[in-house]
């Protein structure tokens, strides 16, 4: 009997060392399992780190050279005018011009007030803040307003996408009437971020469904601009 004892215990604990190895194995398993999961999203997050940097770092020199160029039109456009006017001062005091500078005439014409017809939608954006600052060129104060309240508004529905009250916008309200809704572009603007005029225009309203968290960034984006580029508009 005791020899039987001896030999029953030996293989409850012969049974118990295979379970516990066994569990240690599986938990050594797991564990790689882990670590290689936590080594795919590291290198999953690295990747998306560098396509945001690459098209950050893109965005900021197109930004760079489209300022460029707008300061040069602008520089250039207040040059013609400024030479303009010289010709026309000494043509009215009679004093005639060796050689007179080529003047071209600026011409604006009415079509160039409104956004123009282009399929990339920050454009339309740009040229929509343009118009507007253009319909109000003896206003600065109104146009700055206009741009900062549509700023506060577009960055109210980045950060709080699912409150439906930065979504919708009655209207006749008195501070939106001032700031953006008598001026002229400022509701077409708010359309071209995805609003929509509902209940018979008393409401612009943004619904879930329509939210682009892309083109409310462009919005954000084309609105900072215009308010921190002094040569905005000019052209």
């Amino acid at each position: 009997m005791p020899s039987c004892s001896r030999y029953s215990k030996s293989l409850m604990l012969a049974a118990s060392d295979r379970v516990r190895r066994k569990k240690e194995e599986e938990e050594k398993k797991l564990e790689r399992e882990r670590e290689k999961s936590r080594i795919r999203a590291g290198k999953d997050l690295l990747k998306a780190k560098r396509i945001l940097e690459e098209t950050e770092r893109k965005r900021n020199v197109d930004l760079r050279r489209s300022e460029k160029e707008e300061q040069k039109r602008a520089r250039e456009k207040i040059l013609q005018k400024v030479e303009h006017d010289k010709v026309e001062r000494r043509s009215k005091l009679g004093v005639p011009l060796e050689n007179p500078p080529a003047v071209r005439n600026v011409v604006v014409q009415k079509e160039c007030m409104l956004p123009l017809k282009s399929s990339f939608k920050p454009q339309h954006m740009r040229d929509c803040l343009r118009s507007l600052k253009r319909n109000h060129m003896d206003d600065d104060g109104r146009v700055k307003r206009a741009f900062q309240t549509l700023l506060i508004y577009v960055g109210n529905i980045i950060k709080n996408p699912d409150e439906e009250k930065y979504r919708r916008i009655r209207v006749s309200n008195p501070i939106f009437q001032d700031r953006v809704g008598s001026v002229k572009g400022g509701m077409e603007f708010l359309e071209l971020c995805g609003f929509e005029r509902i209940e018979g225009g008393a409401f612009l309203y943004l619904s879930k469904d329509k939210l682009d968290t892309m083109v409310l960034n462009s919005a954000g984006y084309e609105l900072n601009y215009a308010l921190t580029n002094p040569f905005f508009g000019m052209l």
